[in-house]
């Protein structure tokens, strides 16, 4: 290998190394989801920097989605899909479609890989962590619709989180809470912002299959590089923040309302996205402050 290259190499390490001594010791939790969960590939580069994470003394807690995965499983069994503002319609037969893909397929996958590549995971139904009350019903055009088994998180078990983190760990979380005796979906952002404001992590980051915000998607110079809640507001306002990112972008702010110190949005489809956001100067994708 030529030395131009080794030397090159040896320059990210240097240009990482104030990140690594900064975070040390420090929680991010980390939210993934979307599309960006389909290619195996680019899952494992994910839970790789996950692992490198670990390796460095940061602590990361991840909560995963699996919306595809629970599509396809609900498709197979003669179900149709609905969504109404972004949540999954979950009657009583969904939500065991949904336990079981979440909580015996996708969360002990997730856990399984991390150990592979040499990390320290452990799996944990999300029913451990999270209570949720049932939502009540959402307008959907003109009608009201009951959504069924979803929830809201209203109460996060932090110290068995912690407890695992303490054990040198990685706890993986499934987004399906407990409330009223039983099962509910919880929306894996809003699970994620609960477990980050209740940890009071350093970080949370969102990982998708969008860059950021954008001014324009289809436009990729575009992307928003920093935001505060003021500016929100406006590009909330100006609808360049519209339909499914606006609950996205809502869970990060009520995340630094809680005490977390930044969000950051980011394309997981990016390889080592997470490590380019953290240990760069510049990052790839969006940092939400206060």
């Amino acid at each position: 290998m030529a030395l131009e290259t080794l030397t090159a190499r040896a320059e990210v390490l240097i240009e990482a190394l104030p990140f690594i001594q900064k975070y040390r010791g420090h929680t991010f939790v980390i939210k993934y989801g979307g599309s960006a969960m389909d290619d195996e590939q680019v899952v494992e580069r994910l839970l790789g920097d996950i692992v490198f994470l670990e390796a460095v003394g940061i602590n990361p807690v991840l909560i995963h989605g699996g919306g595809k995965a629970i599509t396809a499983k609900m498709r197979e069994a003669g179900l149709k899909t609905k969504f109404v503002n972004g949540l999954r319609v979950t009657d009583e037969q969904s939500i065991r479609i949904v336990e079981e893909v979440l909580d015996r397929e996708v969360n002990p996958h997730i856990a399984t890989k991390i150990n592979e590549f040499g990390g320290n995971a452990v799996g944990i139904s999300g029913r451990r962590i999270f209570t949720a009350t049932k939502l009540p019903p959402q307008t959907d055009g003109k009608e009201m619709v009951d959504l069924g088994f979803v929830g809201e998180v209203s109460a996060v078990n932090s110290g068995e989180i912690e407890r695992i983190v303490a054990a040198e760990k990685v706890p993986v979380i499934s987004p399906i809470a407990v409330g009223e005796g039983v099962t509910l979906n919880v929306n894996a952002d809003i699970g994620a912002s609960a477990v980050a404001g209740a940890l009071k992590a350093t970080k949370l980051i969102f990982v998708s299959d969008v860059p950021g915000l954008m001014r324009d998607p289809a436009e990729k110079e575009s992307l928003i590089p920093a935001v505060n809640a003021q500016m929100i507001a406006t590009l909330i306002a100006d609808r360049v923040i519209d339909g499914g990112m606006i609950p996205k972008v809502e869970s990060a702010m009520k995340a630094i309302e809680r005490g977390v110190g930044k969000v950051h949005l980011i394309d997981g489809r990016v390889a080592h996205a997470l490590l380019l956001e953290i240990f760069t100067n510049d990052g790839i994708g969006t940092e939400i402050t206060a």
